[in-house]
């Protein structure tokens, strides 16, 4: 099942059980889904759609770190259960142990040695862990690596 079907079942489902959170994030999804689709002109393939769903899951954790800064609880609550929501179209995250075995292994096989190197490292691992771990723990890991 592709993810506008699966997308599509789970708003029916949130119709009939009047969820209306579940409801607001899966039209989010989709809309987002369809406006990427639209503007690629063609069929987005499972990596597509995985980058477009990591982009929301990422929009949607920089509001959180905006509505924790500005003492507004009630958002950040809703933002929280919106995430939870997003992630579960998501393949399993790694941790950060396995970034950080991902990244030594793109060491080894880019020939890096320090900060200079940041760029052949970080080009080597995003496509490994695409849509499966957040860029800036990716990010925190090849600079710790590096210096």
């Amino acid at each position: 099942m592709s993810l506008l079907e699966q997308l599509n079942s789970d708003l029916k489902t949130a119709m009939k059980a009047k969820d209306k959170l579940r409801l607001t994030v899966i039209r989010s999804l989709k809309s987002a889904l369809t406006n990427a689709q639209i503007s690629a002109g063609q069929d987005l393939s499972s990596d597509e759609e995985l980058s477009v769903l990591s982009s929301q899951l990422k929009q949607r954790k920089e509001s959180l770190q905006e509505f924790e800064n500005g003492d507004r609880a009630d958002l950040a609550d809703q933002t929280k259960a919106e995430i939870v929501i997003v992630t579960a179209y998501l393949p399993e995250q790694l941790d950060e142990a396995a970034v950080t075995a991902i990244v030594d292994e793109a060491m080894k096989a880019t020939g890096a040695t320090g900060k200079a190197d940041f760029g052949k490292v970080m080009q080597y691992v995003m496509p490994k862990v695409k849509g499966r771990a957040d860029g800036a723990l990716v990010n925190q890991v090849v600079k710790s690596k590096l210096n």
